[in-house]
């Protein structure tokens, strides 16, 4: 197979960094900006999760991509956005999720990431049908990337994955990969997921899993669990079903018992308190969304009780 080492690219000099000083905030009215009540401070310890096929740990908290990082890939346009993953370093996170279907992320990512590479585990995706068009869209994402390593490929929403699988196996024994998965979105692809998990040999699948949205926990997450494969967590805000579920309305008093002080918190933790998640990866595009998300991966999880009032509460809304 040929090799797929991108060329050596020019580095781009780090942007500087403004850190946003956060007070107590109101209730977000329309679910969108997550209430900065309680947001996780640098040198709180993280919740990390290992994981199975290599027992490395990584923080239960991971950056998502899709839509939020889709910007003009300029020094001015990405700033915000490197300053949301400066913060995210700066707290303890680690891994950032993204895929060549996501627009410019990739590059908006290769750009940023400038500096801080060495300082992620950066995750992206392969799509395409037939050797030839893998090859070359993983090359591609090497080169986007700006990196000649990228920890985990995954094959996206399960996509000639047979093909995929073997062009990135030929990568991680080449030391360019070092982990290698599958992801699916929707429920309706969980049968098609079982099979693949009881067939090859992977680290980690992504999948759909919310507080509105349980399936996955029914047989998936057990499954991987069984597999021994680590789980990433796409869309744990349900596609922001969730906030405009819960909107004007305050946190249940028990969400106080295990330290939820925001609607983003909540969610997240809910998500966390299954032991066989090893990172929910929301978008956070704003330094203050990553203060208030990260601060979910710290103290205690909800435990079997409070997830069914948690899921009593939302069905109820």
């Amino acid at each position: 197979m040929p090799s797929v080492l991108p060329p050596a690219l020019p580095p781009v000099p780090p942007l500087s960094r403004r850190i946003l000083l956060q007070g107590a905030a109101a209730l977000a009215g329309a679910g969108l900006a997550p209430t900065l009540l309680r947001p996780a401070r640098a040198g709180e310890a993280l919740i990390t999760r290992p994981i199975p096929s290599s027992g490395e740990r990584l923080p239960a908290m991971g950056i998502g991509t899709s839509r939020r990082y889709e910007v003009v890939v300029t020094p001015e346009a990405t700033a915000p956005l490197r300053e949301a993953v400066e913060r995210f370093v700066a707290l303890g996170g680690r891994v950032i999720d993204t895929a060549p279907s996501y627009g410019t992320a990739e590059d908006v990512l290769g750009l940023i990431l400038q500096g801080l590479r060495e300082k992620i585990f950066l995750a992206t995706k392969v799509a395409a049908r037939g050797q030839e068009a893998s090859e070359a869209e993983t090359a591609r994402s090497f080169q986007r990337l700006r990196t000649d390593t990228i920890d985990l490929i995954a094959v996206h929403n399960l996509v000639d994955t047979e093909t995929n699988l073997a062009v990135l196996r030929a990568l991680k024994d080449k030391g360019r990969i070092r982990y290698v998965g599958v992801t699916v979105w929707r429920d309706e692809q969980f049968p098609d997921l079982e099979t693949v998990m009881k067939r090859e040999k992977l680290d980690f699948v992504q999948v759909n899993y919310a507080l509105d949205s349980r399936l996955a926990a029914e047989r998936v997450l057990p499954l991987a669990a069984e597999r021994g494969v680590a789980v990433m967590v796409n869309v744990p805000f349900g596609r922001d079903r969730l906030f405009k579920a819960v909107k004007d309305k305050p946190l249940p008093d028990f969400a106080a018992e295990f330290g939820c002080r925001s609607w983003a918190q909540f969610f997240l933790k809910y998500v966390l308190a299954n032991e066989a998640v090893t990172c929910p990866i929301p978008g956070m595009a704003k330094a203050s969304y990553v203060e208030d998300n990260l601060a979910a991966a710290t103290g205690r999880l909800p435990d079997a009780a409070e997830r069914r009032k948690m899921e009593a509460f939302i069905d109820a809304v």
